[in-house]
């Protein structure tokens, strides 16, 4: 099975330049932790609730601060036509819950987490990645 069967297609990207404020308010209104950040063309990094948390208010910084000051650059991804066992196994050794997913021209075409895995009815699948983000880094 590749990771285009089980991926989430319809994902929300926000810009660099936005505020923290705007994503926290766009992670209420869609229920994620998490959204991805997309300068032009480009995936440039990713943003989370506890980025949002630890990089910004635990230091002080302001709800309009922008997003480059606080995400993750350097995201880590997956291609959509990988096998879902391999980058399931690549989750669990660099202790990651979801990857973005690109084509083959390095487009974002979806996203893949801990749950579209468990989607797959494969307990051995499932043990594979839970037991690799689980562990301690």
């Amino acid at each position: 099975m590749k990771i285009r069967e089980i991926m989430t297609r319809n994902v929300q990207i926000v810009e660099p330049e936005q505020s923290i404020r705007d994503v926290a308010q766009l992670m209420e209104q869609i229920d994620s932790g998490a959204l991805l950040v997309h300068e032009g063309d480009r995936l440039v990094g990713m943003i989370t609730d506890r980025d949002i948390a630890i990089r910004a208010i635990a230091k002080g910084l302001g709800s309009d601060t922008p997003v480059r000051r606080v995400m993750t650059p350097n995201v880590r991804y997956c291609f959509d036509d990988e096998d879902v066992q391999h980058v399931a196994s690549n989750m669990a050794d660099i202790h990651l819950r979801r990857l973005p997913v690109m084509n083959r021209a390095k487009r974002l075409v979806g996203m893949v987490s801990l749950g579209n895995l468990a989607s797959c009815n494969d307990p051995q699948l499932s043990n594979t990645v839970l037991h690799g983000v689980a562990q301690a880094h």
